[in-house]
């Protein structure tokens, strides 16, 4: 069992049962899943660059990555519908709480320049957004095989009905965000 989900359910789960009032345990907030995405303009055009995508989120997530495909052409960013733009990876259970140990506790330290996680990403639904601008702050990516630096969205989604409730427990969970 991984060290945050031994401690969100022996420790978390009381301190937000009382911090938000709740009386329902079945009401006190949780991660649902974590879905984590990368998408790129040249991937249709390259197989290459597919391959490293998928790869890439494959090393980071622990489990294979899907492919994705676009679902309307646009013409304006030379995008058929149904080309491949990129992947993801949808994480739930173990594997959810291992990947934010090491998002939470390796990761973020390593970004550059970091000053905190942003408030702004919550969408007023209990669900968390936030970017990476490069792969290689995970220590599952070989600097030397990787082609390109590539971003990628990491979507928090939780049984939150709100920010606040959303906020204090990604708080709980240690995730950084500026003052």
């Amino acid at each position: 069992m991984s060290y945050t989900k031994e401690r969100y359910f022996s420790e978390i789960r009381p301190a937000l049962k009382k911090e938000l009032g709740i009386s329902n345990d079945y009401m006190i907030p949780r991660i649902e899943k974590i879905v984590i995405n990368c998408t790129s303009k040249d991937a249709g055009h390259d197989k290459k660059i597919m391959q490293s995508i998928i790869d890439d989120l494959t090393a980071i997530a622990g489990q294979k990555a899907i492919v994705t495909t676009a679902k309307k052409s646009i013409a304006n960013f030379k995008l058929r519908e149904g080309s491949e733009i990129g992947g993801k990876v949808t994480l739930r259970r173990d594997k959810m709480y291992e990947f934010v140990d090491r998002l939470v506790y390796m990761a973020l330290p390593r970004v550059r320049d970091f000053g905190g996680l942003s408030k702004k990403g919550f969408d007023g639904r209990g669900n968390y957004s936030m970017g990476v601008k490069e792969q290689i702050v995970f220590f599952e990516i070989n600097y030397d095989k990787i082609d390109k630096i590539r971003g990628f969205d990491i979507n928090i989604c939780t049984t939150a009905k709100d920010n606040k409730s959303a906020m204090a427990l990604l708080k709980a969970l240690n995730f950084p965000f500026r003052n």
